[in-house]
């Protein structure tokens, strides 16, 4: 298995099939998605080349997100090819799930094992106001639609602001009868939402002790669990998960990492440095060598971000894990 120097070890990869969104989340891409890239995202192929290098280093968790994942035409085909790999267990997406009640259905018959859905508010003006996409009834469909199916996980991500407090009795209410964890992350400062991060953070501290207020007790993390820690009420089917990166040894248990959609690995959310191994990904004979550069690279892990000192990287939005931000920085245009 994957370790770095400071032992831990790795099973889990979020692997970005695109930085292309549909939405314009106020915290994210408030004026919309523009491209820059200089490369396209990678082929099937390449990814095929990418997943028999993961596998052969122990991963048996893939993620796949965006950017918007759904807006990959050829998802289905990719979803197909990492569930020829007997060694993957879980085989997930991250959706605004604008696409995915038409397509739910083939997205599971080609591997889907777990699915996540940003649903930022209940509140369909409030949704409006931080998407500016009136989707809400539909999102709420799919999540339905999800719940129905035999996926073995249904979780929905929610960004906790100081609005989230305002809705926190409705959001309980909604999962009350439904199996699904609802998992609120810590607004996370970046390059270019100052501003809103000011204006909008809200300390998982205060949710943690609301939640305890309300009779909600924390549960053990599992095995191959991504970094947010669970509550459960015992008059709730639904779980309430907390993902804090601002809290104090947030990075002591990482178990992931990360691809750019154009292929080079990010050691970290907020790192300074992409590593492009895209190159290694062009035929099946580079496979050990591109296991031997991901094996050493790894060495090269920082032991913690740096957001608590206000330091966010080369990350300038979320709409992708810092492929486009890296070649910004590479032609002296950022």
């Amino acid at each position: 298995m994957l370790q770095d120097s400071f032992a831990r070890k790795f099973s889990y990869v979020r692997l970005s099939l695109t930085e292309r969104c549909n939405f314009k989340c106020q915290y994210c891409l408030p004026d919309g998605y523009k491209s820059c890239a200089v490369e396209n995202p990678l082929n099937v192929d390449e990814l095929r080349n990418l997943v028999t290098a993961l596998v052969g280093l122990g991963i048996w968790k893939i993620r796949l997100t965006g950017g918007e994942p759904t807006l990959r035409r050829d998802l289905n085909d990719v979803l197909n090819m990492i569930t020829q790999f007997s060694a993957i267990k879980t085989l997930a997406i991250t959706t605004n799930a604008y696409h995915l009640s038409p397509n739910l259905a083939s997205y599971i018959a080609n591997g889907l094992t777990n699915l996540n859905v940003s649903m930022d508010s209940l509140n369909p003006q409030r949704f409006y106001e931080i998407t500016k996409v009136n989707k809400l009834v539909e999102i709420k469909h799919s999540i339905d639609l999800a719940l129905q199916s035999n996926l073995k996980s249904v979780k929905i991500n929610s960004v906790l602001t100081v609005n989230s407090l305002v809705e926190l009795d409705d959001f309980l209410a909604y999962i009350a009868n439904k199996k699904v964890s609802l998992r609120f992350i810590e607004l996370m400062q970046t390059g270019d939402n100052h501003q809103y991060f000011k204006n909008n953070y809200l300390s998982a501290k205060v949710l943690e002790n609301e939640l305890l207020q309300r009779g909600w007790s924390v549960l053990e993390r599992e095995d191959g669990a991504g970094p947010a820690y669970e509550y459960f009420h015992p008059n709730s089917l639904g779980k309430v998960g907390i993902i804090a990166p601002y809290s104090k040894d947030f990075c002591a248990n990482c178990n992931r990492l990360r691809f750019t959609h154009d292929g080079a690995l990010r050691l970290c959310l907020f790192g300074e440095q992409n590593y492009p191994l895209r190159h290694l990904m062009q035929s099946a004979e580079q496979c050990d060598e591109l296991k031997k550069t991901i094996v050493s690279l790894v060495t090269q892990k920082p032991v913690a971000h740096k957001l608590a000192e206000f330091k966010t990287g080369n990350i300038l939005n979320l709409s992708n894990v810092g492929g486009l931000i890296w070649q910004w920085k590479l032609f002296g245009q950022y």
